[in-house]
């Protein structure tokens, strides 16, 4: 049994590296969750382990359900995400975090969702606040993400 993540990220360090392990995630449209009066914003996503190692010589990888919540969300815009199909597809390719201001102690700001094919998901924070949870067992998948040279 592989160990299930449980991350959260409070810094820009802490950032990266929930973004590097949400690389290539799967979505449905329609599973991007957006509550006002709670300030939060979920995802539920099927992850590719990049963490994992090859348990065969087949070209095969890992996926697991996982959840991200971003809280302390002040509001949310979205950009070339078609929300009429929620079973449409999105593919995650990074998470940034874009400071409010350049005063040092000023936690606010811009965190961005990017995803294949130029859609975003930005959502204005009060400070960075995220978590992001596995929460079902690893499934095996032939299909592995693709990263063309530009």
């Amino acid at each position: 049994m592989s160990e299930k993540l449980k991350l959260r990220a409070e810094t820009e360090d802490d950032l990266i590296v929930i973004s590097s392990s949400l690389q290539d995630a799967i979505l449905k449209v329609g599973e991007i969750g957006y509550d006002r009066t709670g300030r939060n914003v979920n995802l539920r996503l099927s992850r590719f382990r990049h963490e994992a190692e090859k348990t065969n010589k087949r070209n095969t990888g890992e996926r697991i359900q996982a959840g991200l919540r971003i809280d302390s969300v002040l509001s949310v815009k979205s950009r070339n995400i078609d929300r009429t199909d929620p079973d449409a597809y999105a593919v995650l390719l990074s998470i940034d975090f874009l400071p409010g201001s350049v005063a040092a102690d000023d936690p606010s700001g811009e965190l961005r969702l990017v995803f294949a094919g130029g859609g975003e998901i930005c959502a204005a924070v009060e400070c960075i606040d995220v978590i992001l949870a596995d929460i079902s067992d690893v499934r095996m998948t032939d299909s592995l993400p693709l990263h063309y040279d530009q």
